[in-house]
C-alpha cells in the first residue's frame, strides 16, 4: 500500500513538472508575442515620427543654407517662365539636410537688416496674445454659467455653440465682414479680436470638462457660507487649471497660423501678421523664407514644450477630486 502511494506521488510530482513546464512555455511565447507586437508599433511609430519631423528638420537645416546653394539645390521647384507661371521641372530636386557650408546670412538679414520681418512677427503676437487671454476669460466665464444653471433655453443655446463650433471658418467669414462693416471696425485689429474673442470653441470644451465637477463638492461649498464668486474661484478655476492651460495651448497655435482672416478683414499689408507674409516670399528669397519660417516655429514649439505636460491632463483628466 505504502509503495502504491509512494508511485502515485511520484507521478503526481512528474505530471505537476509538466504542467509548470506546459505554463513557462506559454508564458515564454506570449511574452515574445507581446514584446514582437510593442517592437512593431515602436517601430511604426518611429518610422511616422521621423516622417512628420522631416519638414522641420529640413526646414531648420536650410536655413542655415546659403543663398547660393539653396538655388543651386532646389532652383527648379521655385523657377518662373517668362510669362510669370512655373516651369516643368526636368531634372531631380535635391533634398539636403546637412549644409556644405553653415551660413548665418539669412538671420542676419531678417533680424538686423531688414525690420519688415519682425514687425509682421510682433503683428502676430499683437493679434494672437489677446484672443488667447481674452477667449479664456469669457469661456471660464459662460461656461461656470452653464454648468451651474441649467434649463431648456440655457440648453438650446449650447448646442447653438455647437453648431457655431462645427462649421468651418470659411462659411462664417462672410458675415464676420459684414459684421465688423457695420460696425466700421474693418481694417483694425478688432475685426480679428472680437470673432476670435467669443469663438465658441473654448465654452465648449470648459463646459463639457466643468460638468464633470461634482456637483456635491459645490453644495458643500455653499452649506459652508460660500457664494457664486468663491465657488468659481475656489473651486472651479483651480480644477479646470489642466483643461485652461490646453485650451489655451490649442487656441495660440489655430490663430498663429491664420491666414484667412487677415487676408479678408484686413486690407492694410501693414497690419498683416508673419503667416501672411510667409505666403508672399518672392521666389528670389527662398533661404529668408526658411529663415523666417524657423523663427516663426519657436513660439509654438516653446508654448506646447512648457505645456505639455498640461495639455495631457486637461485631455485625460475626468474632473472631481484626485486619489
Amino acid at each position: 500500500m505504502s509503495l502504491f502511494k509512494r508511485n502515485t506521488s511520484v507521478i503526481d510530482e512528474v505530471a505537476l513538472d509538466k504542467w509548470d513546464e506546459t505554463v513557462r512555455k506559454k508564458k515564454k511565447i506570449r511574452n515574445a508575442r507581446r514584446l514582437m507586437r510593442l517592437s512593431v508599433a515602436t517601430m511604426a511609430a518611429g518610422c511616422f515620427a521621423v516622417l512628420f519631423l522631416l519638414p522641420i528638420v529640413l526646414t531648420v537645416t536650410n536655413s542655415f543654407m546659403s543663398a547660393s546653394e539653396i538655388s543651386a539645390n532646389y532652383g527648379q521647384v521655385f523657377a518662373t517662365s517668362s510669362t510669370g507661371g512655373k516651369v516643368y521641372i526636368s531634372e531631380k530636386v535635391n533634398l539636403k539636410f546637412i549644409p556644405d557650408m553653415v551660413s548665418f546670412s539669412q538671420y542676419i538679414t531678417v533680424l538686423l537688416k531688414s525690420p519688415e520681418y519682425l514687425f509682421k512677427f510682433w503683428n502676430s503676437v499683437v493679434l494672437v496674445v489677446p484672443i488667447v487671454v481674452f477667449q479664456l476669460l469669457v469661456a471660464a466665464g459662460a461656461s461656470f454659467g452653464f454648468t451651474r444653471y441649467r434649463g431648456r433655453m440655457k440648453e438650446i443655446i449650447f448646442f447653438l455653440y455647437i453648431i457655431l463650433m462645427l462649421m468651418p471658418y470659411q462659411v462664417t467669414l462672410v458675415p464676420n465682414y459684414l459684421v465688423a462693416q457695420w460696425f466700421h471696425i474693418l481694417d483694425t485689429n478688432w475685426a480679428i479680436w472680437l470673432p476670435g474673442i467669443f469663438s465658441p470653441f473654448a465654452v465648449y470644451l470648459l463646459t463639457k470638462y466643468m460638468r464633470r465637477i461634482p456637483v456635491s463638492m459645490m453644495e458643500a461649498a455653499q452649506i459652508d457660507g460660500a457664494g457664486e464668486w468663491q465657488i468659481f474661484r475656489r473651486i472651479c478655476l483651480p480644477l479646470c487649471k489642466g483643461a485652461l492651460c490646453s485650451i489655451a495651448i490649442l487656441i495660440f497655435i489655430d490663430y498663429w497660423n491664420m491666414v484667412e482672416q487677415p487676408l479678408i478683414l484686413l486690407s492694410d499689408a501693414e497690419k498683416h501678421p508673419l503667416s501672411v507674409f510667409l505666403s508672399k516670399i518672392n521666389a528670389g528669397e527662398i533661404g529668408l523664407a526658411f529663415a523666417v519660417a524657423t523663427i516663426y516655429m519657436v513660439p509654438p514649439i516653446l508654448v506646447f514644450l512648457y505645456g505639455e505636460d498640461y495639455l495631457v491632463e486637461g485631455i485625460t483628466y475626468q474632473g472631481g477630486i484626485k486619489g
